[in-house]
């Protein structure tokens, strides 16, 4: 074989398959080989072409699937871009999808360049956007060194996301600066407050958060929900402590007034404490000068109390008759009787015999002016019922009267006014039992709960009560007995046949006008038990020359003054009277 090819002449320069079979053929020729031979070499030499064109094929379907595989990746990432940026559709995108495969990368490629450029700079934007939002939400969860890494959702890019994201940060924005706003004004309240209080108010407020302190900027300062609550706290803690200083300085400005009357004290030395009493009446949020309230003014103010206390000992006898004036007054004004000759006596015989501590004789009547306004006070409630029935009491004789006037309904000047006033008495009358019923009711617990009578100026109240029940009864009674009397006569015009001849009429029972209530309950009672009552006044208490009230309760001239058309009272003719206690 060596020899043969040592034998083989040199190629050509342009070589074919038929060339080289022509070669091939005269080797063999020359080497003899046998047609088998030839056949099965020709056969060999097409197998192995046919392998290489095989490599070849599938070297070149590989290299098309990368390509299409290539190309359907550039598609889909086309897709994911586009739906990550919310785009349905792009200007870049070609609208044939015919061509090679390479033609096809090539046209998709810039398409694809601008996206990612479009992604990159949207996800900035998103960054950018997140991190005020989380800076803000920090801000407001008082969290603001444990701020967390951001990370950006790239699903999803869109326009649409953006803006959600830019609203929730005007959201997060507008409620900073509320809460900005809101800690400025507590940090502005705490200001002024401590200012009237006489306290530090950089400790104060640096003591609830460090960045209230007037040095840092506005943008600065906490605004999380621990800061304002904080804030709201030391506010509330600053007015009740304003509060609890005010009532003090009003108490000691009081006390200073009293004393000053008391003693007839210069109105030079009063004015020595102006910044104490000028705030006597005032409310809470009125006080707003600085120091209004500071404890070295408190203490001056218990200072000069305390010396005052010591001097009024020296005004014993007219400070004790003012006391007693003031008690006198606090009885007259709840209706109670008491003996003031003995009284005044009494507190003369005690100072001029010197055997009486002043301040144990002053404290003594402190405590009786105390049970006095105590007494009042448990007074109150049935005092003003009683107020209330005795005007419904003058209403209730006004509207017997106006009933009784024939030309009530004429077109006279004022008729209207009179009968609106009408209707509204009528209304009231009509009151006028349950008005009794929870006026007995009360004072007779409040009877029972302190053992002894309730008396007006002196006069039993359940007496009056009873007495005035009993004739509203009768009073009643006679207006039932008139009704009865006319339906008959009016049935028995109409059918006379049926009530035979005619009888003859009854004694007519006229409205008769009610005096008053007596105390011991009985219409023909002695006039000595009689309670005394003013028939003229309408219900108000007479006053005796001297202007002094009279101790008797003078009650309306009538009590009982219905029309027809009016409701039957709540005492049926079966319902027994009370009974005069």
């Amino acid at each position: 074989m060596a020899a043969v090819d040592d034998q083989t002449p040199p190629v050509l320069d342009e070589t074919t398959c038929g060339t080289l079979l022509q070669k091939l053929q005269q080797i063999w020729d020359e080497v003899g080989e046998t047609d088998d031979e030839r056949d099965k070499m020709l056969l060999q030499i097409d197998q192995e072409c046919l392998d290489v064109y095989k490599r070849k094929v599938d070297h070149a379907v590989k290299s098309r699937a990368h390509l299409l595989q290539a190309l359907a990746d550039a598609k889909v990432e086309l897709s994911r871009l586009l739906s990550a940026l919310g785009e349905k559709t792009y200007v870049g995108i070609p609208e044939k999808t015919s061509g090679t495969i390479k033609e096809q990368l090539a046209a998709i490629a810039p398409t694809l360049e601008k996206l990612w450029k479009q992604k990159d700079d949207r996800i900035k934007d998103f960054f950018d956007v997140q991190s005020q939002i989380q800076k803000i939400s920090s801000e407001i969860a008082g969290d603001v060194e444990q701020v967390e890494s951001l990370t950006v959702d790239e699903s999803d890019l869109s326009v649409k996301k953006l803006d959600e994201f830019h609203v929730q940060l005007q959201e997060l924005q507008k409620e900073k600066s509320d809460r900005l706003h809101k800690v400025l004004d507590l940090v502005s309240t705490v200001h002024d407050l401590c200012a009237v209080l006489g306290m530090d108010f950089f400790s104060t407020v640096t003591e609830v958060h460090p960045s209230l302190d007037d040095s840092t900027g506005v943008q600065s300062k906490s605004i999380s929900n621990d800061t304002l609550s904080n804030l709201a706290n030391t506010v509330l803690v600053l007015k009740e402590d304003k509060k609890e200083r005010l009532l003090k300085l009003q108490e000691l400005a009081t006390q200073l007034i009293d004393l000053w009357n008391l003693m007839d004290t210069p109105e030079e030395e009063r004015s020595l404490f102006d910044h104490v009493t000028c705030n006597i009446s005032a409310s809470v949020d009125e006080v707003a000068i600085p120091g209004a309230l500071a404890l070295d003014l408190i203490e001056q103010a218990e200072v000069e109390v305390e010396r005052l206390d010591q001097l009024k000992a020296s005004k014993m006898k007219e400070i004790s008759f003012k006391r007693q004036a003031e008690l006198e007054d606090i009885y007259a004004r709840a209706h109670v009787e008491i003996d003031t000759e003995a009284a005044r006596e009494k507190i003369m015989g005690l100072i001029d015999s010197g055997n009486v501590d002043p301040a144990e004789l002053l404290a003594d009547m402190d405590n009786q002016i105390v049970n006095a306004k105590e007494e009042a006070h448990s007074r109150k409630e049935i005092l003003e019922k009683v107020e209330k029935w005795m005007a419904a009491c003058e209403e209730e004789s006004w509207l017997e009267d106006y009933n009784r006037d024939d030309n009530r309904y004429n077109a006279s000047r004022g008729a209207h006014l009179n009968l609106k006033r009408a209707e509204k008495a009528r209304i009231l009358v009509n009151k006028i039992p349950a008005l009794v019923d929870s006026l007995v009711a009360k004072t007779r617990a409040w009877e029972q709960e302190r053992d002894t009578t309730f008396t007006y100026d002196g006069v039993p109240l359940l007496a009056m009560l009873d007495e005035y029940m009993m004739l509203r009864h009768d009073r009643e009674e006679e207006k039932r007995r008139l009704r009865d009397q006319k339906k008959f006569h009016e049935q028995m015009s109409k059918d006379p046949e049926v009530f035979g001849s005619t009888p003859s009429p009854a004694r007519p029972l006229g409205p008769k006008k009610v005096t008053g209530p007596r105390a011991n309950g009985s219409a023909n009672g002695p006039a000595s038990r009689r309670l005394s009552l003013n028939s003229h006044q309408n219900g108000s208490r007479s006053t005796s020359k001297d202007g002094k009230r009279d101790a008797r309760l003078s009650a309306p001239v009538n009590y009982v003054a219905m029309t027809k058309d009016d409701a039957a009272s709540h005492i049926s003719g079966t319902e027994p009277i009370p009974s005069t206690p």
